[in-house]
This record gives C-alpha cells, sequence and structure tokens, in this order.
C-alpha cells in the first residue's frame, strides 16, 4: 500500500513562495521588455495604459506608403499603415475615436469605428488602427502579432510579385524569368487589353480584344510559359474594363495556359463606380461558371458582411484575395479568411505598401490555414528594406519572408531611411486638426463626410 506525504499548509505556502520568485523573473512591462526585478506577471493590462496620441508620416514610393503611429502614456507605440496611394488622414480622422482608451481592448475599439470603414482606400484607416492595436498588445504582453488571433500554420510566408509588362512578348518573359532566378516561386503579370491597343483589329469599340487580340495576349502568355516553365504558377490581371461577357471570352481563352487565377476580371469596371458595382457577385459566379480559369476577386472590399460573405456564400469566386489594408488588418482578414474556408474558398494575399503593413500581413497569414500566396510590389524598390529595423535583410528570402517571433509587429522605422523618402515634409509632426470630432455620420457608397476620395481633411470643424 503506497503512503501518501501529508504537506503542511505552512509547506505549501513556501512552495508557493518560491514559485512567485521565479515567475517574478519574466514579467514584461508595457513596452515589452523584461524587467530585472519586480512582481508577478499574470500577463493581465496595465491598469493606466491609455491611447494619448495618433501621427503620421507618408513614404513617397511607386505607390505612396501612409503610416500611423498610435501613442500611449507608457512608453510604447504601434505602428499601422493606411492602403497604399492612400492618404493618412483617413486614419487620423479616427483620432478622438480612440485618445483615451485602453489600446489593449482592440475589439471594442475595432467595432467602434467600424462604422467609418468602407470598401477601396476608405478601408485603410480602419485597417491602419489594427494594425497599430496589434502591435501595442504584442510589445505589452511580450508576444509577436501572430499569437494573438491564432495559432501559426507556417513558419514563413510564400510571396509573388507582380511584373512590369513590356509590349515585346519575349522581353515581359524575360522579366518573369528574372523573377524566378531570385528564388520566387509563384508569379503573376499584368495582361492588359493595352498592351494590343495599336494592333489594327486587336480591340473593339467597346474596348475589349477581339479574337485577333486575345490571339495576341495569348502569345504573350505563351512566351512567358516557356520562360518560366509551365509547372509553376502563374496568374494574370489588369485585364482592362470589360464586360461579363468579355471576360468570359478572356478567361477562356487562358484556358490552355493554366492560369493560378485571372484576378479581378470585373475590377476595373467598377473602380470609381459606387457600392452597387461592389457586390457583383452575380457577374463574378457566371464567368467562374462558363470557365475553368479559377476567378480571384476582393482587394478592394472592407469586411466580411459588408463586403466578401455573398461571393463566399453563392461560391461566386473560386479564390479570396483581399488586401488586408482595406479589408481590416489582422483581426477582420482573419474573419474573412476563416468563413471562406469553411466554404472550401482558399485566401492570396493582395499587397504593395511598406514593410511596416508588409509584415502585419506577415503575421495574418501566418494564421490562415487555405493560404496560397502574398503579393509584393516592391521588389525593383532598393531602399525598401532599409525603412525598418528589426527582421533580417533582405525581408523577402527566395521566395519567402519569414513569420517574426518577437513582439508585435516585429519591425521599427529606420527614422534616417524614412526622413530621405517622406512625400510630406515633418516626421510625425502632432495632429491637433484632427482633436476634434470631425465624423459625425458615414454615407455608404462614398467617402466620409468632411473627406475628399483620398482621404484628404476638406471640411474642418
Amino acid at each position: 500500500m503506497t503512503s501518501r506525504r501529508r504537506i503542511s499548509r505552512r509547506q505549501l505556502l513556501g512552495g508557493t513562495a518560491a514559485l512567485g520568485s521565479v515567475l517574478s523573473l519574466v514579467e514584461l512591462p508595457a513596452n515589452g521588455r523584461p524587467l530585472q526585478k519586480g512582481g508577478l506577471n499574470k500577463h493581465s493590462a496595465p491598469s493606466q495604459l491609455k491611447i494619448t496620441d495618433m501621427r503620421a508620416i507618408r513614404i513617397a514610393s511607386n505607390y505612396d506608403y501612409p503610416i500611423i503611429r498610435i501613442d500611449t502614456n507608457q512608453d510604447v507605440y504601434g505602428l499601422g499603415e493606411v492602403r497604399d496611394a492612400g492618404n493618412e488622414g483617413i486614419a487620423l480622422v479616427l483620432k478622438p475615436h480612440l485618445v483615451g482608451r485602453d489600446p489593449l481592448s482592440i475589439e471594442p475599439i475595432l467595432e467602434s469605428i467600424r462604422k467609418y470603414a468602407y470598401h477601396q482606400r476608405i478601408g485603410g484607416g480602419y485597417s491602419a488602427v489594427d494594425m497599430a492595436l496589434h502591435d501595442i498588445a504584442g510589445k505589452v504582453y511580450g508576444v509577436p502579432c501572430w499569437r494573438l488571433v491564432g495559432s501559426k500554420w507556417r513558419d514563413r510566408v510564400r510571396i509573388y510579385c507582380d511584373t512590369t509588362q513590356s509590349k515585346n512578348p519575349e522581353l515581359f518573359a524575360a522579366r518573369l524569368k528574372d523573377r524566378k532566378k531570385k528564388g520566387f516561386t509563384f508569379f503573376k503579370m499584368d495582361l492588359g487589353t493595352r498592351l494590343v491597343a495599336d494592333i489594327p483589329g486587336a480591340v473593339g469599340y467597346n474596348g475589349a480584344a477581339t479574337e485577333k487580340g486575345l490571339k495576341l495576349l495569348c502569345e504573350y502568355l505563351e512566351a512567358v510559359r516557356d520562360g518560366i516553365g509551365w509547372d509553376v504558377p502563374l496568374a494574370a490581371d489588369h485585364f482592362g474594363k470589360i464586360s461579363v461577357n468579355d471576360c468570359i471570352r478572356y478567361a477562356r481563352a487562358f484556358e490552355p495556359y493554366q492560369l493560378a487565377w485571372a484576378e479581378d476580371m470585373l475590377q476595373d469596371l467598377f473602380h470609381g463606380k459606387g457600392e452597387a458595382s461592389l457586390d457583383d457577385w452575380r457577374g463574378y459566379k457566371e464567368i467562374r461558371e462558363a470557365t475553368t480559369t479559377p476567378q480571384a476577386m476582393g482587394e478592394g472590399l472592407f469586411g466580411l458582411e459588408e463586403g466578401f460573405q455573398p461571393f463566399i456564400d453563392n461560391h461566386a469566386v473560386d479564390i479570396i484575395h483581399p488586401d488586408p489594408l482595406t479589408s481590416g488588418a489582422i483581426r477582420e482578414t482573419k474573419r474573412i479568411s476563416e468563413y471562406a474556408s469553411i466554404h472550401g474558398i482558399q485566401t492570396a494575399i493582395h499587397f504593395a505598401g511598406s514593410p511596416v503593413g508588409c509584415m502585419a500581413c506577415v503575421h495574418l497569414v501566418a494564421t490562415i490555414r487555405d493560404f496560397i500566396a502574398m503579393e509584393n510590389h516592391a521588389v525593383d524598390i532598393p531602399w525598401w528594406d532599409d525603412l525598418v529595423t528589426g527582421v533580417a535583410k533582405p525581408i523577402i528570402q527566395n521566395g519567402y519572408i519569414p513569420v517574426p517571433d518577437t513582439p508585435g509587429l516585429g519591425v521599427e522605422l529606420d527614422e534616417e531611411v524614412c526622413r530621405q523618402h517622406l512625400r510630406v515634409p515633418g516626421y510625425f509632426e502632432p495632429t491637433p486638426q484632427y482633436d476634434e470630432y470631425i465624423i459625425d455620420d458615414f454615407r455608404p457608397g462614398g467617402p466620409y463626410p468632411h473627406l475628399d476620395e483620398h482621404g484628404n481633411l476638406v471640411n474642418e470643424r
């Protein structure tokens, strides 16, 4: 018979005290750095942590990068990014909705500003705030952003890069072949109708390629396939302003080249056209059912309920293709991808911003189960990597980006490099013009009542 040793209350309390002294060594303050001494870290929110300010810079690039910084009262801040080619004002108008609040209350804050988000660049304000709040929380708790929203499915993220087009098919193919030499394993090309617009008889009265024009466009696909191989994934986009019927003609013509996807075939048609055109899941479903060329779409949509749900519910596309800097950044885009996964639809990621937004997307992608590839639009910008510190360089390594395990987003801005590429003078200057509420309602289908379509403040109150 086994005897059991009885433990006295004094011994139990003594053991607990010893355990507490060990755990005290791992306490983390608000800035995410380990304390040398102190009490027990219960991984709870610092009781007095509050948002105190929001500021911004804009980096001049192929598409400008509006980057925001949310400051707190406890030596910790978070970085976020508005959608490329957008304006920092889209985020800064949200400042009075944030100041004074606990940045660790991520979901309540996001819910309170959701009504000010919308499709296209207007989703960039909400998305930038999401990134910055996750950056702060990761630093506070000493964990990478991906850990805040789920488990990690992968240690590195597969990258595809857009490739500048040429009217010379052989030169076009050579550019993509050069991407392969750099280690990329996934490719995309712009296959716009404008490539053949100067050839007599190649483009019809409605701006779509004729049968002659389609044969010429297929010559580009043939050249690229011969250059990079027929066994690697190749996607295509930017076909021009073409109708549903013409999209079907294009997609059928592309079938022999086994594209990974044809992207946003109706996208150019509804750019700038307002709300009604953004919910045309029926048009995409018609295209999808008429061709074997996979259909991907979504870079201009915000939110699950507001944008993606009808496309997913009705199996109108084969692949969703959100840009997290519009769709809602980390938390919302994960919701979208999980909903799509339930319906058997995979996720690819559109991205054309700075390393700040890029790393936010990398954290997100680490938690997406049914993921294909993520875009990068800065492969030809030599100073892109230099904008940040904290990650290994080059950021893209043989066509992949490693997922950081450091707190928050895992990157900080290199102030000296950023100052060399500012579009607007001043480095995170004060923003008192945004201190008061300048948003009191929102009109679906259009920009903020007090911002122009690019996010510029036009009617200060």
